[in-house]
């Protein structure tokens, strides 16, 4: 997974509009994902994400339909189990909800697709993994830019609305490990 690394950058969101290097080629509808997230009883909010299928096909696939509850494992009730402030937050351990777990619709770990969308700001969409060919349920959201990831996660992604909801998240206290100090949790996600 990814490395313990904190980092004190400016944070730098680009809202999606067409002139945004992450948009669509012109007549290409990409599919939308939502995620609502909870932490005990306050509702943060929900998450809205557009994804990269034009791209990463594949991965996207995996992600659309984790999402969707359709397959045997789904985000729904699944954990935000890392939170880097100024960095990323991570979640998607439908296993074992701890980031220990891994599970892909393709019946295991998969390829890194490619890596044609770079970490330059932040709202972005990324796989976490261990290592080359590692990709399974597992998923950030950059909060700044993390060049340093680039060549080593697959971008399939990126925040349409609900950045001040990843920010709720980055903001929870954490303790060893940079594990929230309360549960935040995907309480509802689905396809749009």
């Amino acid at each position: 997974m990814l490395g313990k690394i904190k980092l004190g950058l400016k944070k730098a969101f680009v809202p999606p509009d067409e002139k945004s290097a992450y948009a669509p080629p012109e007549g290409v509808q990409r599919p939308k994902v939502f995620f609502e997230v909870a932490s005990g009883d306050t509702h943060f909010g929900r998450i809205t994400m557009e994804l990269f299928s034009d791209v990463t096909p594949k991965t996207c696939d995996n992600f659309l339909e984790l999402c969707s509850g359709n397959v045997e494992h789904c985000y729904k009730g699944s954990l935000f189990h890392r939170v880097v402030p100024d960095f990323m937050i991570q979640g998607g351990d439908v296993i074992a909800g701890n980031g220990t777990g891994n599970w892909s619709i393709y019946g295991g770990a998969f390829a890194d697709e490619n890596f044609r969308f770079r970490h330059k700001v932040a709202g972005l969409l990324s796989m976490a993994n261990s290592g080359p060919g590692t990709n399974g349920c597992q998923f950030f959201i950059t909060t700044a830019p993390a060049d340093f990831l680039d060549n080593k996660h697959v971008v399939f992604g990126r925040v349409l609305e609900g950045m001040p909801v990843v920010h709720q998240i980055e903001n929870v206290p954490t303790r060893e490990n940079d594990r929230p100090s309360t549960r935040v949790v995907i309480t509802a996600c689905g396809v749009l």
